[in-house]
């Protein structure tokens, strides 16, 4: 179900003094109030409604304001209790039509869900036919969807009809034209704007469209792993397919060759950037929605779960005039947003930065950042040398990608440069060995590069379910041996409850390790070592590895030993 949110009157003075009541909480400032105020004098909408169009405040972050305002309770997943029973105090066509729904009957109350805390006329009707007092809860539309897709059960077939109503079949994918049109109908523009909002409500960093012999199966990754969230019907491969390409600014017609793009949407009032990428699969295009939410980007150390070791330590590295710094580990891992982090503290008046990226994630005030264009011969070297006629004090590249980016990075390093860069290794030692691979001298590396960080992310344990380990005992003897830790330990595994979705973990942590060069190991790097003899000189000088790191995590009972197991392969 899509919700059609209905605007109803709000009472004489609702918007000076809910603008008055956000300014309060530092939710909105007078220049943006005057704003929403004349547009909303100009549109005849509500003052609310305004607020979100415009992008100012999101709609869940509305509705727990709204709530505040008028004294009203939240409903939000972790403590909404729905009884099935209640929805049947109603005709369906009826809640839907006014957005309410039925959550719990107790004794002579009725407590219902609604989006427009104005509607009393809806919730006069609903007493009237139930005999029942009605206890408002404000919901946000993105909660009301969820509780109404768990109570009523209307996604899963609401998709099958869209699919048997198209009739997208192999006739229609040769048809571009009846394609197009089928994918700029509405009930498939409310599917795709569907997934995208119910993945955004999910807090899911990517969105998987995977085309199979019995329908399209839709999966989100959360919190590093993939659900399946739906199978969606044989008939919308090729319609969905083609309304995200649409959207991306791709081709529909071009079926054979991968393809990427872009898109930009407002989602619950804030604009969300998405990665498109097609790939032909013997059963249709697989499809693959990567979401950057600005507003969910966290760039400080202590909030990623880097260790006040590593954090004191990187922050020195920070302060070197020039040098060579990496930062590794595979796709997904969160590299680019350690960097961010660099940047964002790094950022001041004085000093002039410069980032070469593909893509450019997340755009930083006062940091100067540059897309390449492959596709015109504009690359990551050819960025390089432009970015160093530009009189640069620290430069991050976004990825080395091969041995003549390396070189433009360490050139810049000894000209008197601060350069920060990723790579995909699986530890820290290995980037050195890397680097002299893509044929890059001994000598430069040993003198330029001074820090790498590795890292991987690990799921955090929901602290309202996690439960003691079975195999606690066996683990605090192992781990005694191999970890320092000073506080008790607290060895936790996952459960699983609503709150988390029945995953038994919410949230991510980094674990890292921090190499930082020395003489013992630049003489080594000279000497062509292999990669073992210089993690081992590395944790000779005190590095703490990432299945240390991880370990400690699980001591203190924020992951799990599995977890730590699953992401470093040791054990």
């Amino acid at each position: 179900m899509t919700v059609q949110t209905v605007s109803r009157g709000a009472p004489d003075g609702f918007a000076e003094e809910f603008g008055a009541f956000l300014q309060g909480q530092d939710a909105l400032d007078e220049r943006a109030l005057q704003r929403v105020l004349r547009v909303a004098r100009q549109s005849g909408e509500r003052f609310d409604r305004v607020l979100t169009k415009l992008g100012l405040i999101a709609e869940a972050d509305l509705a727990a304001h709204l709530a505040a305002f008028l004294n009203l309770s939240e409903v939000t997943p972790t403590n909404a209790l729905v009884d099935i029973a209640a929805s049947e105090l109603a005709p369906q066509k009826f809640l839907r039509a006014n957005c309410v729904l039925p959550l719990r009957a107790e004794g002579e109350r009725l407590s219902v869900a609604v989006i427009d805390p104005f509607d009393h006329d809806a919730l006069d009707a609903l007493a009237y036919a139930t005999g029942l007092n009605i206890e408002r809860r404000l919901a946000s539309p993105a909660v009301f969807e969820q509780l109404w897709a768990q109570v009523f059960g209307v996604g899963h077939g609401a998709t099958e009809a869209l699919g048997q109503d198209l009739r997208a079949d192999e006739a229609s994918e040769v048809d571009l034209q009846r394609l197009r049109d089928i994918a700029n109908e509405a009930p498939v523009v409310r599917r795709v704007n569907q997934i995208i909002a119910d993945a955004i409500e999910a807090r899911a960093t990517d969105i998987h469209m995977e085309p199979k012999p019995a329908g399209v199966q839709l999966r989100y990754r959360i919190d590093g792993a993939l659900q399946t969230i739906d199978v969606l019907p044989p008939g919308l491969k090729a319609a969905i397919a083609s309304r995200i390409k649409i959207m991306a600014r791709l081709d529909i017609a071009e079926r054979r060759l991968p393809q990427d793009g872009g898109i930009t949407l407002p989602i619950r009032g804030v604009d969300i950037d998405f990665r498109v990428s097609t790939l032909p699969t013997v059963h249709g295009e697989s499809i693959v929605l990567r979401i950057f939410d600005r507003s969910r980007v966290v760039l400080d150390f202590e909030e990623l779960g880097f260790e006040p070791h590593t954090i004191a330590a990187l922050r020195d590295i920070m302060r070197l005039p020039n040098g060579f710094v990496l930062v590794t580990g595979p796709t997904g891992s969160g590299k680019t947003t350690t960097l961010y982090t660099v940047l964002r503290e790094l950022a001041r008046p004085d000093v002039k930065i410069f980032t070469v990226e593909d893509p450019v994630e997340y755009q930083l005030a006062g940091i100067n950042q540059v897309q390449v264009q492959p596709a015109i011969g504009f690359g990551f070297p050819e960025a390089l040398r432009a970015i160093l006629r530009q009189d640069p004090d620290i430069v991050m590249i976004g990825e080395i990608r091969d041995a003549q980016t390396a070189r433009i990075a360490i050139q810049a390093s000894l000209t008197g440069h601060l350069v920060f860069s990723t790579l995909h290794t699986n530890s820290a030692s290995a980037s050195i060995t890397r680097l002299i691979d893509m044929g890059v001298e001994n000598y430069l590396i040993a003198t330029t590069v001074k820090a790498v960080v590795a890292q991987r992310l690990v799921r955090r344990l929901c602290q309202a379910c996690a439960e003691p380990l079975a195999e606690a005992d066996a683990w605090r003897e192992r781990l005694s041996a191999e970890i320092v830790c000073e506080t008790p330990p607290r060895l936790l595994g996952p459960n699983g409850c609503p709150q988390c979705r029945g995953l038994g973990y919410s949230g991510l942590s980094t674990i890292s390790e921090l190499l930082v060069t020395n003489e013992r190991l630049q003489r080594l790097v000279c000497q062509n070592v292999a990669g073992s003899e210089l993690e081992a000189a590395a944790r000779a000088s005190g590095m703490i590895t990432m299945y240390q790191s991880g370990m400690r995590k699980a001591w203190s009972g924020e992951t799990s030993v599995d977890e730590v197991l699953r992401e470093t392969r040791i054990g």
